[in-house]
């Protein structure tokens, strides 16, 4: 007897260790595995800013870590009054619906819990008594591993409110249009009750049975305390919502783009709601206005630059409004750069020592194996400043500086710099980069101009343009820019100080502006996404009113405070050239330059002819310079002589140049043009040692040589000549 008591003793043991094991190991670790959730995005402080349905077409938002106390008032008081006190299941409760049912003749009431009801949604099963069985053994076990806050997350994450809405938060939004944490004591009620029977009881159906429940259940809770006379009055007064209603759709691209990329998760964004909704309408207001000219399409974003946080992003201006490209997500999509990187060349210019903020730059006609780049206004002005050029914009000079700092020198910088869309060599680029021969995205370049200003107040290490001497005279450059509103902010101290640029591609594709102060950047596109341009389409008329429109929203605030004198060098610096002082020029500044300034060279202008100093430029520079610059008088000795009094304007040397012919057929030919320092001076001109022809004054002869390569020499009648070679194509 006794050995059998052992072995029965055994068998029990063993039988209690496992169900003891089973019982432990009973519940899933993710009970809700496999569900499939909306996408969020939200705003830096949680805001919605919209959402995408869930691939099973359900309005499921992932699950939220707080809970109003309002709901979780009304839903316990409804559902489970004695919740925070049992482990699961209530078993007076139990007892209480049976007696209900039995009274009744049929179901009325199942006596679940809340945590019974978590695991019945997380099972879906059929609501039987074996069930209802399983139920409250999986809730106890769910009472061991989950805190009762935790277990009311559960529900609210995953009770049915009726047709495909699911879940607390979704169900705010779908029916009231505000998040839960703004919910009255009416809408908290009647969310409370909807769970309990959503197939037959919801906004859309059996509106009275709703009202009633919804308020019994704001007298339960009058009636226990939670709410005082006044409160129970108006929440009874309280509409039950006729429909859903449609969820935020601030920045639209944006909520888009984590769709595609973060699909069924909750993404908290750096975007402020209540500035993206100023820049949306004023995005929208100008597309209105820029849509009858046939721009089609706007886009802006705005960062702040401390931290480059994305505070406003317009993917597309009127993005309910159909039309052909209303879904591109612009501020993400390779655009033609036009002149917006021409700052970057400048600044790193500066910053290697290759020029001076003022250095005189060459703005004369040039054709370099057939690229013959043009101003926008189609004059030359010979010679001018490098940080007026930059501020004008002038295409021939910036091709200059380019060609000085080399094109797989720059690209380097671009990509370094944050330019993610210049995946090929520098030789397919070419010095077209710089005119827009590059594609860039709105938001990479406006990233680089918050980074500038970033850099120059010590906010970021990782950024290739460092020195603050290099950058102040190249924000100090940008804010020269002719604005739109054509206020001049020399005159009105209240006016704010923008570093800005614009860019407008070839064939009026694309126009930008963008802009930097110490505390924000904005960029700013404007066109059609689908690349059709527009006669008139330019950065400066287009895009910068809106930059500036955008700017207008943003708390004012100062301007960079000037480098100190151990961020730089300081030497001297030739008034008139802005090269470094040299012993023949005459008037000298003393400036404080980027650390690398003296690499630069000397001023090769001011010089001695015949024991007088004199400022005089080469022939090709003189010869437009001295068309803008009435006060420029160089000395010129009376005997003429040396190849330094002439010099071809166009081509230059080693040109590969294309003759196109006319309609009918016709060869059109190729004008020379030659610059020299006394244009009444007679000239003769040869090609391949055929003589041409002679002029006077203006110096230019039409010429129609054939394929391959040749020489033309020019001699003046005091026996001075100049050749060029080209090759003709």
């Amino acid at each position: 007897m006794e050995g059998r008591n052992k072995v029965f003793q055994r068998i029990l043991g063993g039988l209690t260790a496992a169900l003891l094991l089973l019982y432990l190991f009973c519940l899933p670790r993710d009970l809700f595995k496999g569900t499939r959730y909306s996408t969020v995005v939200e705003d830096r402080n949680g805001e919605l800013l919209g959402a995408r349905i869930a691939s099973d077409q359900q309005w499921r938002f992932p699950p939220s870590d707080s809970i109003p106390d309002k709901f979780r008032t009304a839903l316990i008081n409804f559902e489970d009054r004695w919740f925070v006190f049992h482990h699961g299941v209530n078993p007076l409760a139990i007892a209480r619906a049976a007696i209900g049912n039995i009274r009744a003749g049929h179901v009325t009431s199942g006596g679940s819990t809340i945590t019974m009801q978590v695991i019945r949604m997380a099972r879906g099963k059929e609501r039987t008594l074996g069930q209802k069985m399983i139920e409250a053994i999986l809730a106890t076990r769910l009472e061991w591993r989950c805190s009762k806050e935790e277990i009311i997350g559960l529900y609210a994450s995953h009770a049915p409110f009726g047709g495909n809405v699911v879940g607390l938060e979704a169900a705010s939004w779908r029916y009231f249009g505000r998040p839960p944490k703004e919910l009255s004591w009416g809408e908290a009620a009647t969310l409370a009750v909807l769970p309990n029977s959503p197939a037959d009881i919801h906004p859309g159906k059996n509106r009275n049975k709703l009202m009633e429940k919804r308020n019994r259940l704001l007298g339960t809770l009058y009636e226990r305390g939670y709410l005082d006379s006044l409160d129970l009055e108006l929440a009874c007064e309280e509409p039950l919502p006729l429909e859903p209603v449609s969820l935020p759709r601030d920045a639209y691209h944006l909520v888009e783009h984590h769709f595609k990329e973060s699909t069924g998760k909750r993404v908290r964004t750096s975007v402020d709601v209540h500035l993206q909704r100023k820049v949306q309408a004023v995005c929208d207001q100008w597309n209105d206005d820029f849509t009858q000219r046939g721009v089609d399409d706007l886009s802006a974003i705005v960062l702040d630059v401390k931290s480059g946080d994305i505070l406003a992003y317009v993917g597309n201006a009127n993005p309910e409004r159909s039309r052909p490209g209303s879904e591109v997500d612009i501020p993400r999509s390779p655009r033609s750069t036009g002149s917006i990187l021409k700052p970057i060349l400048y600044c790193s210019l500066l910053q290697e020592g290759e020029i001076l903020p003022n250095t005189l730059l060459p703005d004369v006609p040039i054709n370099l194996n057939g690229f013959s780049p043009q101003n926008f206004n189609r004059q030359f002005v010979g010679a001018v400043p490098a940080s007026e050029a930059l501020a004008r914009s002038l295409n021939v000079p910036a091709v200059h500086m380019l060609r000085r700092f080399g094109v797989p020198r720059f690209l380097d910088i671009l990509r370094k710099c944050g330019i993610s869309t210049m995946p090929k060599s520098a030789s397919h680029y070419g010095l077209s980069l710089i005119l827009g021969g590059g594609e860039g995205t709105l938001l990479d370049i406006t990233s680089i101009y918050s980074k500038m200003s970033a850099s120059y107040q010590d906010y970021t290490e990782d950024f290739p343009l460092k020195d603050k001497c290099a950058l102040w005279y190249t924000f100090d450059a940008l804010k020269e820019v002719n604005r739109p509103d054509e206020i001049d902010w020399h005159l009105v101290s209240s006016v704010r100080k923008v570093a800005w640029k614009t860019g407008t591609s070839y064939g009026f594709r694309d126009a930008w502006a963008v802009g930097m102060t110490p505390e924000y950047a904005v960029g700013v596109w404007a066109g059609n996404a689908k690349g059709n341009g527009v006669p008139g389409l330019t950065g400066a008329r287009t895009a910068g009113p809106v930059m500036f429109g955008i700017f207008n929203l943003l708390p004012s605030g100062g301007w960079f405070e000037e480098p100190l004198s151990e961020e730089g060098i300081t030497a001297e610096v030739c008034h008139d050239s802005g090269h470094l002082a040299g012993v023949e020029c005459t008037r000298k500044d003393t400036l404080l330059l980027p650390k690398k300034a003296l690499r630069s060279d000397p001023c090769p202008y001011h010089k001695t002819v015949e024991g007088v100093r004199t400022f005089i430029l080469p022939p090709s520079m003189e010869w437009y310079y001295r068309q803008h610059h009435p006060e420029y008088k160089p000395y010129i000795p009376e005997k003429k002589e040396g190849n330094s009094l002439m010099e071809f304007i166009y081509p230059e040397e080693g040109a590969t140049i294309t003759i196109p012919r006319q309609l009918d057929g016709s060869i059109a030919g190729v004008t020379f043009n030659l610059a020299h320092r006394t244009p009444d001076s007679v000239v003769y001109w040869h090609l391949d040692n055929e003589f041409l022809g002679e002029t006077r004054f203006i110096h230019q002869m039409n010429i129609k040589p054939e394929s391959g390569r040749h020489v033309v020499t020019v001699m003046d009648e005091d026996g001075n000549s100049l050749s060029v070679s080209f090759i003709i194509t």
